[in-house]
């Protein structure tokens, strides 16, 4: 949805004053980033990205908001024409909203309490179509999801088993472990030898051949399949 040429455009949405107004100031100086509005719940939020000024590339989406939550605002969020990348906002004892936010197509988890580096790093890979995951939230993300219980999405559309691994080349497998080690493009790329470009090829054929959604899940399938050497598989 972005192009390096051009400023990345971020929507805040979060009920605490201090926490729009913090993140704000932190992006407003930051010269490749701009913030385009705010708001403090999720109906506001959908009502104001509507308007042709407010709209986003990336929205940070606080998890918890009374009303409609933030798990709700994605899912209708993402609903509309050419939806921007939601990165959820969330703290260390979210577990049970963490599935939920990943099945309503979160491209990425950041805790509240991120530094300004791991802010603005989250941003510019959602931006590019990466998976932002603070390293913090991988395991209990993980853990989460496959603890959780089957949903009526999950029992349709069932997540891909090492049987479906079987589908992947040998190339693929690399890729999919370099993902679940939380490598961006330009990482496994530089890892693997391969251009960039090629990575990102490789990657749009695994999420088909798995029947994956986005990068997240992929993550999660890497992990709990021990693909990254991950000692707790599930399989």
């Amino acid at each position: 949805m972005t192009s390096p040429d051009r400023l990345i455009r971020v929507f805040l949405v979060d009920d605490q004053e201090l926490v729009r107004t913090g993140f704000g100031m932190i992006l407003d100086a930051t010269p490749d980033l701009r913030v385009v509005g705010s708001a403090a719940d999720g109906q506001t939020a959908l009502d104001t990205l509507r308007r042709p000024e407010h709209r986003a590339d990336v929205v940070l989406m606080d998890i918890r908001m009374p009303g409609l939550d933030g798990v709700e605002t994605t899912r209708r969020l993402l609903a509309a024409p050419d939806p921007p990348h939601v990165v959820m906002l969330t703290t260390f004892d979210d577990d049970e909203l963490l599935v939920a936010a990943l099945r309503a197509g979160a491209a990425g988890f950041l805790l509240k309490d991120a530094g300004a580096a791991e802010l603005l790093a989250a941003i510019r890979a959602a931006a590019a179509g990466e998976a932002p995951v603070a390293p913090r939230l991988v395991r209990r993300l993980i853990d989460s999801f496959v603890l959780a219980p089957p949903t009526t999405e999950s029992a349709e559309h069932p997540p891909a088993t090492a049987s479906r691994l079987e589908r992947l080349t040998t190339r693929e497998r690399e890729i999919l472990a370099s993902v679940g080690l939380g490598l961006t493009n330009a990482e496994i790329a530089a890892r693997l030898q391969l251009a960039e470009s090629t990575v990102k090829t490789h990657l749009g054929s695994v999420l088909r051949k798995l029947e994956l959604r986005d990068r997240v899940q992929a993550v999660i399938l890497a992990r709990t399949q021990g693909l990254t050497g991950d000692p707790r598989r599930t399989d």
